[in-house]
């Protein structure tokens, strides 16, 4: 088997790459002007203009087609008995190679880029017990404020009317009331897409991804109705260029809440108190306990059958799904892995302190 030239000089590439990644790593003001700010914005709205008019996911098939011939090659590989292995080997580090500098250059370097915090002038700090109680029991106000507004009973659980689709149309219409607020969270040119795998999203325990490659925002169309809103918000965000987790749950919450649909902004303090509770139950069960009392029993009632959903797709191969994943996020700057969606709850204390207290 005759090798290629280039094949050879990509599959070289490949460690210079990882190397050079490292060391841009510690640049985040340089990445934060010239990458975030710089060009990362031409690239994704140019990305988002030419297949966001495609009516399916353009990603989910480019995933489906490697994942295929990633398959052919190791069965081809096992029946020629390992023939050719060497150059074989160097024709994948080239294509790896490729891959791995369109991630890069398309959207990875946002995990590099200067915190959310800076950027809208909030303080990340050690939070007390008392501040998250603090916080929580707004939201509580809150989320029991907009089940009663839709459902008129407080033991009635919320339906979301619209179709996943029209939820699309609604979360751009969030987003353009966020960037009167926060300008540098605007949002232009939609390609938010059902994907093509969500069963098996469903199944590895996951609501929706970006394609960094493609652009497009893949969300998972099974998942209960009443979270559809924040994940949307959620996924649109890492288009906007904030890869890291937490920051991606805040934004999201930000767009559904700032949203005039009363489904969003109830998704949005539905899932900012979800992240809080959580958060208390490992510090204070007790006080968790108490808080958990004073829902209304139509929001027991949504992320009760939330629950059950998906515990019903529970399987063997989900953890090791999110071993993955985990080790994915650990690699591009969030040290904590899947743990890193939990920090959001550092800027809902900070993004809450501003509001008044609530008398519960």
């Amino acid at each position: 088997m005759k090798l290629k030239k280039t094949s050879i000089i990509l599959a070289v590439f490949l460690p210079i790459q990882v190397l050079l990644i490292q060391e841009l790593s510690n640049y985040t003001e340089a990445i934060e002007n010239y990458y975030s700010n710089g060009i990362y914005p031409y690239i994704s709205q140019f990305l988002r203009i030419i297949l966001g008019w495609i009516p399916f996911s353009f990603g989910d098939v480019l995933l489906f087609i490697l994942v295929c011939t990633g398959l052919r090659f190791l069965i081809l590989l096992v029946k020629n008995r390992f023939r050719n292995l060497i150059p074989k080997t160097i024709n994948i580090a080239a294509l790896l190679s490729v891959i791995h500098f369109c991630f890069y250059l398309f959207w990875g370097l946002n995990y590099y880029r200067k915190p959310l915090s800076e950027n809208l002038n909030y303080t990340e700090k050690k939070y007390t017990n008392k501040e998250l109680t603090t916080t929580i029991n707004k939201i509580v106000s809150e989320l029991n404020s907009y089940q009663l507004k839709i459902t008129k009973n407080d033991t009635i659980k919320v339906e979301n009317p619209f179709k996943v689709k029209e939820m699309y149309c609604i979360a751009l219409a969030s987003y353009e009331n966020l960037a009167k607020e926060y300008p540098k969270l605007k949002y232009e040119h939609k390609s938010v897409k059902n994907s093509l795998m969500s069963l098996l999203q469903t199944y590895n325990g996951t609501s929706g991804y970006i394609n960094p490659i493609t652009g497009e925002a893949q969300i998972n169309k099974r998942i209960p109705k009443t979270s559809l809103p924040t994940t949307i918000c959620h996924e649109m965000s890492h288009q906007i260029g904030y890869a890291a987790e937490n920051e991606a749950n805040f934004i999201g919450f930000l767009a559904a809440n700032l949203s005039k649909n009363v489904y969003f902004k109830y998704s949005s303090y539905r899932m900012a108190f979800s992240y809080c509770i959580r958060e208390l139950g490992k510090r204070n069960p007790e006080q968790a306990k108490i808080i958990w009392r004073k829902i209304n029993q139509g929001v027991i009632k949504d992320y009760n059958a939330s629950y059950r959903f998906w515990k019903s797709y529970k399987n063997p191969f989900e953890p090791w799904v999110k071993k993955g994943y985990n080790a994915y996020l650990k690699a591009n700057n969030q040290t904590k892995g899947i743990a890193s969606y939990n920090y959001v709850v550092d800027l809902l204390i900070s993004y809450f302190k501003d509001i008044p207290n609530i008398n519960m």
